[in-house]
């Protein structure tokens, strides 16, 4: 598993519940482009529209330069359906309906050849929990430091 983007602003600020594993539906440029690491996870969000299908909205995948004969009329956010089973499908359309909840990507990683994204059921943090994390991050940092010194 090779992990090629992260969702750092989401990871800030939001706390995430839970995590999924979702499969994309890309064209070959695109994954060309990801592993390449020319896409963006910034904005990107989960919807489940009345049909029951989970789609990643605002998911910016770059033009792939070596491929100029098929991608004439591409578009770098065009909304891309996610692999999900239904029982999760189901699952995460509940969630999607409780308030204070929403959908967003974690990560997107390569396994076994295939383009992943890890989802996640995240809870907007509040300014006092981001400064506490920012402490904890500092004091471990601290701390791992002061263990590298003494060896």
């Amino acid at each position: 598993m090779k992990d090629v983007l992260t969702n750092k602003r989401a990871l800030h600020d939001y706390q995430v519940l839970e995590k999924f594993e979702a499969g994309l539906v890309l064209g070959g440029p695109e994954v060309k482009s990801i592993k390449n690491s020319r896409a963006d996870l910034k904005g990107a969000y989960i919807s489940i529209n009345t049909k029951g299908e989970p789609t990643i909205l605002n998911f910016y995948i770059a033009p792939y330069p070596q491929a100029k004969r098929e991608q004439t009329n591409y578009e770098p956010e065009r909304p891309r359906k996610l692999l999900l089973n239904k029982k999760e499908i189901n699952y995460l359309t509940q969630k999607q309906k409780e308030k204070g909840l929403t959908i967003m990507p974690v990560s997107v990683y390569i396994k076994n050849k295939l383009v992943k994204m890890q989802i996640g059921v995240c809870k907007g943090k509040r300014k006092a929990d981001k400064r506490e994390d920012i402490k904890k991050r500092d004091a471990d940092r601290k701390m791992r430091r002061a263990m590298k010194q003494r060896m």
